[in-house]
């Protein structure tokens, strides 16, 4: 008796594990199929429909309203809203050498990219050393970027993603740190080069939080001058910027057509001409 229930038992246990076997060559036959059809997308892109963009485009516009530091909800926006921006964007910078160079060796500026201790060694006013101090002061990091998911183009996706990581370089050429006022002068900067709708909002709400001392120092020095640099200047995502650490940043900026900023602008919020 004991020895058919063993033998019972053991057929059992013979298919059970031929059953999960098969279910699991399924689940990866599945996952092989939608990887071999996903139309050359990106992984971790969640594919939308233009009814679920606009959803998604609402929402998170109020809570980025609501809270201008809720970098994810910026991010989502921006991913819903600038698909015409990003095709002029991915346009001008196939249209320029460095850009398209760019384009094609997708660089990623991450802390596992960034040699540190090289961009220490380098002097003062180098673009390296100035990044580098630029993270020190206001206590940021380019892994807080977030990765895209809703841009329906991988090439496309790539730009946006450059652009997120771009940001930071952009307030150290700039010369701005990351308290409100400089936000909000970043942000005119890049309406006015880029075309983005969110960049395009922020400078137009970003505003609304800054006191009426800061509203002055923005309205008749930092905006006109972060627009018409923002218009002139040549398309700051077609630089190589990972190669142009030990550059000068005043000769970057010449390069690049930008003015120095007007005010001088501090991590403690406090100005100075």
């Amino acid at each position: 008796m004991l020895l058919r229930i063993v033998k019972r038992f053991h057929r059992f246990n013979h298919r059970h594990r031929r059953i999960l076997t098969s279910k699991v060559c399924v689940q990866k036959l599945h996952s092989d199929f939608t990887d071999s059809h996903y139309e050359g997308l990106y992984p971790g892109h969640i594919p939308t429909t233009s009814i679920q963009k606009a959803l998604l485009a609402v929402g998170s516009g109020v809570a980025a309203l609501q809270n201008p530091y809720r970098h994810d909800m910026v991010a989502v926006l921006g991913e819903t809203t600038g698909h015409l921006a990003l095709i002029n964007l991915r346009n001008r910078m196939k249209n320029d050498p460095e850009g398209y160079t760019i384009l094609t060796e997708r660089p990623r500026i991450r802390l596992s990219t960034l040699d540190l201790t090289k961009m220490a060694s380098l002097p003062d006013g180098s673009f390296g050393r100035e990044y580098l101090r630029f993270l020190e002061d206001n206590h940021v990091t380019p892994d807080t970027r977030a990765d895209v998911k809703f841009v329906d183009n991988e090439e496309l996706a790539y730009v946006m993603q450059r652009y997120r990581e771009v940001h930071d370089l952009l307030h150290t050429l700039l010369g701005m740190p990351t308290n409100m006022l400089g936000e909000v002068a970043v942000k005119w900067f890049e309406a006015a080069q880029m075309g983005l709708p969110m960049c395009a909002l922020g400078a137009v709400l970003g505003p609304l939080r800054l006191n009426a001392s800061r509203l002055q120092s923005l309205f008749t020095s930092l905006g006109p001058w972060a627009l018409q640099n923002g218009r002139h200047a040549r398309c700051v995502l077609s630089i190589f910027y990972e190669r142009r650490w030990d550059q000068r940043l005043e000769d970057l900026r010449q390069e690049l057509n930008i003015e120095p900023p007007p005010l001088i602008l501090s991590a403690t919020n406090k100005m100075s001409t």
